[in-house]
């Protein structure tokens, strides 16, 4: 089978920079003064355990610290995360109701049909907190070490390799599609539930490949259950160094990271968007957090809050791009 080519443009060289914005003190008046005056809900559309769970609970502490409150958990998977996407778009927008968004904001509006809410216009971005390299894993007993030698094996067997996701329009998808489309093989998607699943089922040899965030099975790597092939970045990861990148196996345009973000409804008071912007910023930067992001393969990501609004556009015309070129069908 012959994929089409396309040149994807490299929007994620932009998440490796971390911009440290000034917040003007000024105009913050009393509406920031008095919040919080009770717990925050923070809604992770999601089952627990994947990386956004993982990685608000490594935050959130701090946050509920500076804050003098309580941050709840509240997590609502369904729908590929629009069931929670969608409780956030209709609660008050007083700051008492967040959402822990990812990279997936920005592709389900090209698979889903129906979404409840405006990917872009219904939301309030406050802060990215960090991103996350996709990479590739094959079984330990995959016949092919190198990405090189992956590629001339789909070629030879088109339609005959399989990788696992965490569903239709997961990152994990995404990135397999992007894969396919860079290096024009031809494999087959599996879908699961999440990619916790997908996993285990590589190791155990029941599929042969996977695209997971790093972060997701860092362990799973060390102990050599799985096979790092390469990294979908601009740079070699600092905790696998000698795993290449994409571009250094042989497949250009190959890059791909979950982000994640936090955000609140719609015409979210800034005042409120400024304070929990600059705490965020804090609660990232404690030593603590840093120690936990670098040994799970994260990297901070901070931004205000109109630049995580323009990298959420960027994003969602760069993923709408891959899903048209893979030539995959909104449900």
């Amino acid at each position: 089978m012959s994929m089409p080519r396309i040149a994807v443009p490299l929007a994620f060289a932009m998440l490796t920079a971390i911009p440290t914005p000034v917040y003007p003190q000024q105009g913050a008046g009393l509406a920031a003064q008095a919040y919080p005056t009770r717990p925050i809900r923070l809604v992770i559309p999601y089952s627990p355990g994947g990386a956004s769970d993982n990685i608000a609970r490594i935050v959130m502490p701090r946050l509920g610290e500076a804050l003098g409150q309580t941050i709840v958990i509240d997590n609502r998977p369904g729908g590929a995360g629009s069931l929670g996407r969608e409780l956030v778009v209709r609660a008050a927008p007083d700051g008492y109701t967040l959402l822990s968004t990812d990279a997936p904001h920005a592709i389900n509006v090209h698979l889903l049909r129906k979404l409840p809410y405006d990917s872009i216009k219904d939301f309030t971005m406050i802060t990215t907190t960090a991103t996350g390299s996709m990479i590739m894993i094959v079984y330990p007993g995959f016949p092919a070490k190198t990405v090189k030698a992956l590629v001339a094996i789909a070629r030879a067997q088109p339609g005959k390799l399989n990788f696992g996701s965490g569903g239709t329009g997961a990152i994990t998808h995404m990135t397999g599609e992007l894969f396919k489309l860079a290096a024009n093989v031809d494999i087959v998607h599996v879908p699961y539930k999440s990619i916790a699943p997908a996993v285990t089922d590589l190791i155990g040899g029941q599929i042969p490949i996977a695209f997971p965030g790093l972060a997701t099975v860092g362990g799973h790597i060390r102990a050599g259950r799985v096979r790092l092939l390469a990294v979908a970045a601009t740079k070699r990861s600092p905790a696998f160094p000698d795993a290449p990148t994409f571009e250094e196996a042989g497949v250009p345009g190959m890059v791909a990271a979950n982000w994640y973000g936090i955000m609140g409804p719609a015409r979210l008071p800034r005042p409120i968007v400024n304070r929990l912007n600059a705490e965020l910023h804090n609660a990232v930067r404690m030593p603590d957090v840093q120690e936990r992001f670098a040994a799970s393969g994260i990297e901070t990501l901070l931004n205000s809050p109109e630049e995580f609004r323009a990298m959420l556009v960027s994003e969602t015309a760069r993923w709408g791009t891959v899903v048209k070129a893979a030539g995959i069908k909104p449900e």
